[in-house]
């Protein structure tokens, strides 16, 4: 079963397949701004929407290595920058919704918020800081940046997924039952690497001072 799951994976089908699902949540809010079914209040709609949908891909492309690993499928590996860059797209999404409809392309009115308002503040710092991962997340950027500086580089995911926790959660005041579930699933995820790090530390240092036995 695990080889066939595994040779399944590695076709081009699995991509295309990915690529699809991912692009359901637009193509359903884009038929909503079609149909003008987006309730009393289309802006916060929109922006919800976005949000939501840029979390739960942050939260995707953090457990391909979790579950890569757990599962022992290493072919999953191939699906995680597709899912990274599709966060991108559901931030930027986000974004523009914030910076058209809501604040008409006022820039200054932006900034101004992004200033005086703490949940916009680490919402466009999270923002701000998937730009330079989006760019760097060929294989090309890779090469240019050495396999350590890339990796240290991308690290950043996780703060801009628990910023984009804080953000919702300062956003929503009232009903907090969604970013506390989102900010669960990440902390999860980064216990999980904090322990798998430690595990690595340790594990060499174990094999150090382990004496020989006689043959």
């Amino acid at each position: 079963m695990l080889p066939l799951l595994r040779k399944s994976l590695a076709g081009w089908w699995a991509k295309a397949l990915v690529f699809s699902l991912a692009l359901i949540p637009f193509l359903r809010i884009a038929w909503r701004v079609y149909r003008g079914n987006l309730t009393a209040n289309p802006v916060e709609f929109l922006q919800h929407q976005t949000g939501d949908w840029t979390l739960r891909f942050l939260i995707f492309t953090l457990s391909i290595t979790p579950f890569r690993k757990l599962l022992d499928l290493p072919e999953l590996i191939r699906f995680r920058r597709m899912l990274g860059l599709f966060a991108f797209f559901y931030v930027s999404l986000h974004f523009l919704t914030y910076l058209g409809p809501d604040q008409s392309f006022n820039f200054a009115g932006m900034w101004k918020d992004v200033v005086k308002r703490p949940f916009i503040t680490v919402g466009f710092a999270a923002f701000l800081l998937l730009i330079p991962l989006a760019l760097t997340s060929t294989a090309g950027w890779i090469r240019r940046l050495g396999g350590k500086r890339w990796q240290a580089l991308h690290r950043s995911i996780y703060v801009c997924a628990c910023l984009g926790v804080i953000h919702y959660y300062w956003l929503v005041k009232s009903d907090i039952r969604k970013p506390v579930f989102y900010g669960a699933l990440v902390a999860i995820l980064l216990v999980w690497r904090a322990v798998n790090r430690l595990i690595k530390r340790k594990a060499p240092a174990v094999a150090h001072t382990t004496p020989l036995r006689a043959s």
